[in-house]
This record gives structure tokens, sequence and C-alpha cells, in this order.
């Protein structure tokens, strides 16, 4: 039943603690419509499919495996790390050549057809010299902010050539992201796990963008969770997706854990609540909007 538009399996590893066998048996067990296993780097889409396929050859019940099968997409894309801006040229060629190589595989019977979006892709600005990717303020410089920008705008001039979605990464960087988005001019994707407030959510939905909410609109104190109710009602219905953001961003009562797809039911809820719907409605309304973006 529920939809999950952020399926980051590679990172669901067993060292994690986290078992891909049980993961994708309780999707299908729940009917699940769409998992999306979204990139991070130019040339780990291999592995990710071979990850999938490791895990759907595991379930026991063939059935089930047929229907996790079904329901399982790819995008692929490179996220905007320091090492990727500088070698931002050479890592978009590499990640052109593995979806093309994709594409043009005469394999109709695997998931390796399966890829359905660019990305994930976009903006960082948010540094934390204690985080556990060790960036700082000083690495952005001016070459590497504008690099930033450059590597985004490459990732949408090569969805455009494909006729792909993006998949937007945006963190403290919504101006650099519309300018990218204005200067490319291909408006065709997700802003996914948004953190933004109502009047960029706006911006982006004026130029046909389709706003994803993940476990952090649990999280708000008091003193926000209006601000963050109010945006949830402003998302019109056919603009509006729920997701994981898998293994991170783990939904309350669950934060702190390793997040898995399994638990994007309590986005679900909260945001059916918040809404006046129901689940059930909400995951169906979700749906019809992947199947409208991915052209399902």
């Amino acid at each position: 039943m529920f939809s999950d538009t952020h399926f980051h399996f590679k990172m669901m590893t067993t060292e994690r603690g986290v078992n891909g066998v049980e993961i994708l048996t309780t999707m299908a067990q729940r009917s699940c419509f769409f998992g999306l296993d979204i990139g991070t780097h130019c040339d780990d889409l291999a592995e990710r499919q071979a990850c999938v396929e490791s895990a759907l050859a595991g379930i026991a019940d063939s059935g089930l495996a047929a229907k996790a099968r079904d329901f399982m997409y790819f995008s692929a894309g490179i996220w905007p790390d320091v090492d990727a801006i500088h070698d931002r040229e050479n890592q978009m060629k590499k990640l052109r050549e593995s979806i093309l190589a994709v594409e043009s595989s005469s394999d109709q019977d695997t998931l390796h057809r399966k890829i359905v979006a660019v990305g994930e892709c976009g903006i960082d600005h948010h540094w934390n010299p204690s985080g556990e990717d060790g960036r700082c303020e000083s690495d952005f410089d001016t070459a590497t902010y504008r690099g930033e920008r450059e590597l985004f705008e490459a990732h949408l001039e090569l969805a455009r050539e494909l006729n792909l979605p993006v998949i937007v990464h945006s963190r403290d960087g919504f101006e650099d992201t519309m300018d990218c988005l204005k200067n490319v001019g291909y408006d065709n994707g997700i802003i996914h796990c948004y953190s933004y407030g109502i009047d960029e959510a706006r911006a982006f939905l004026d130029r046909g963008w389709y706003i994803a909410f993940g476990g952090a609109i649990t999280y708000n104190k008091k003193a926000k969770l209006e601000a963050v109710k109010d945006l949830l009602r402003f998302v019109p219905s056919d603009r509006f997706l729920c997701e994981t953001d898998a293994p991170y961003l783990a939904p309350v009562p669950l934060r702190g854990t390793v997040n898995t797809p399994v638990n994007v039911e309590h986005v679900y809820n909260f945001a059916a609540e918040v809404r006046g719907s129901t689940p059930e409605v909400l995951s169906n309304l979700v749906d019809e909007n992947i199947k409208k973006l991915f052209k399902l």
C-alpha cells in the first residue's frame, strides 16, 4: 500500500543491522506500489542493482519475490560532495555511461532496465565540521561553490537528454537551487526531503516540481509544528509525495534508529492526520502522483 520514493537500498546491508530480504518481503506483503533505490555516486548503479537482486533471491515465497521485483526501480546520480564537485566532468561522464549501458541492455527481464530518474543531485550548503562527512565552511571556496552549481546543472541537462525526472537534494541552498533550475530550464521531478517553507514550496510548485516529505516532518518541536502543518496542508494533492530517505531520518517513534522503507507508514500517518485524510487515501494519492511523474 505505501509507496516510498526514496528506497536507498545500498546502505541497507547486514553490517548496519538491516536485513534487505525482510524489508522487501514486508513491502511486498503490504502490496507496496513503488520503491525507488536512489543513487549518490557516479559508479554505484551496478552495485546497488546487485544488492537488490541478492535480496530478491533470498525471498523464499516466489509470489512475494515477484511482487517485490515488480515494484523496485532505480535512479542514478551524484550527491554533491567536495570530491565529486572537483571531479565533476569525469564523474558525469561515468554516470552517463552507466545509465546508457543499462538503457541499451537487451535483457528485458531484469531490474537493470528500471531506471526512472536522474539523481539524487543538487545543492547542499549545510556544513558541520564535526559531521561524518568532514565538511567545513573552508571547503566551499569560490571554485567549489561554482563547481557545485555546474555539477547540478549537468544533471539537469542529462535528465533532459534522457527525458527523465530528477531527484533534487536541496539543503540550505534554495536560491542557488532555483538559479540552476532557471538557468537550465528543465523542471521535471522531485524536491526530496523538503526542508524549506511555504514561500519556497510555492516557487518550486510554480515551476512544476513535486514536493516529497520524509520522517523529519515528525520531529518538530511545538514552536515549529504549526508551520510544518501549514506546509503539509499547502502542497496540493497532485504534487504531494511521501518518502523515508532510508537509512536516515527515521520518523518518530523510531528516531535515532537506522531507517528503512518499511517505516514510511509513520510519515503517511502523520501527514494524513494533518491533511484531514487517512493513510490509505493519502497512499493512493501518492501512487497516482508517482504513476504520472515516472510514467508507470
